[in-house]
């Protein structure tokens, strides 16, 4: 073999084993592209800190290239079928107060509406929609069974305590503004959902707090449509919560990439508002009130934030 045929067969054998190496490479990273953050339910943060859905999400990954479709995916798990029934809990003091009132409108009216719309288009493995179709289907009063200060245990536990049997329904624990979340309400969420075993049940239930506790940080404005910041304020958090307890109920069927579900994608984003005759912002009417809601991520046409679909 000449020198330059051999210089010629080293450098192939080089390349070769580049190429080898950086296709094995290229492999990893594509793994690790597949390997999707798993949501735990607790959002995107406060209004002035929007934070990121990897914040409070699983093992990292290490990249962030998109992928193809509507920009959330479907990982398996279940959605709520049918009719979303919605169970209230009042934990604290609402004695006077209008907020009863404004948001039982709300659960009341919510759907069927051109917003609740936009969940219809995620569906399960077999091709079952969402419904555009919930009611208010409990109240019940906690008078501080577990006082004023909460860990996201004390939530379950007062979710328990209503001896809850409806596997199609969220339970949700609003609270009076003197109350607190400890594991980071008005300073890493305003609100959360989830799911336990309860009675041998799969039981989907959520935190909302009081905006009036920290309106810089849970409230897009201090005077509302309604007269009542911090009843408006969880109107637009009950919605975020609904719409992702319908959507991953168990945390397991539909986020994106980066463990964001689908309000948070649209998280404290209210797409074109007009003004109500107290000056306040509003971007939808429902029965007879107007509120201003977070927009949702519509599951077709390459996915985009809206108000209806």
């Amino acid at each position: 073999m000449s020198i330059t045929s051999g210089f010629r067969a080293v450098t192939l054998s080089l390349a070769v084993l580049l190429f080898g190496g950086l296709a094995f490479a290229m492999d990893d990273k594509e793994k690790d592209d597949d390997r999707d953050l798993a949501p735990h339910g607790k959002g995107v943060g406060t209004v002035v800190h929007p934070g990121d859905a990897g914040d409070h999400a699983g093992p990292a990954r290490t990249s962030n290239k998109p992928g193809p479709g509507n920009g959330i995916f479907y990982h398996g798990g279940p959605i709520i079928l049918g009719t979303v029934n919605i169970h209230y809990i009042w934990y604290g003091n609402w004695n006077n107060n209008t907020a009863t009132m404004i948001l039982s409108d709300f659960a009341q009216h919510i759907a069927p509406s051109p917003y609740f719309n936009i969940n219809t288009t995620y569906t399960n493995g077999s091709g079952q929609a969402v419904t555009n179709s919930c009611m208010l289907a409990t109240q019940a009063n906690d008078n501080y069974s577990h006082g004023t200060s909460l860990s996201d245990a004390a939530i379950q536990a007062i979710v328990a305590a209503q001896n809850p049997t409806d596997t199609n329904g969220v339970y949700f624990v609003l609270t009076s503004a003197d109350v607190n979340e400890t594991s980071g309400f008005c300073t890493q969420y305003c609100g959360w959902h989830t799911r336990a075993t309860i009675n041998g049940r799969d039981i989907k239930y959520s935190f909302v707090g009081n905006p009036d506790r920290c309106p810089s940080a849970c409230a897009a404005q201090t005077t509302s449509p309604n007269g009542n910041a911090g009843a408006d304020g969880m109107a637009s958090i009950i919605a975020h919560e609904l719409e992702e307890a319908t959507t991953d109920p168990d945390l397991n069927a539909w986020y994106d990439r980066r463990g964001a579900e689908n309000a948070d994608k649209c998280a404290w984003t209210f797409g074109q508002t007009y003004t109500v005759a107290n000056g306040s912002s509003a971007n939808m009417k429902l029965g007879t009130r107007d509120y201003l809601i977070q927009q949702n991520w519509v599951n077709a046409s390459g996915g985009f934030c809206a108000l209806k679909h």
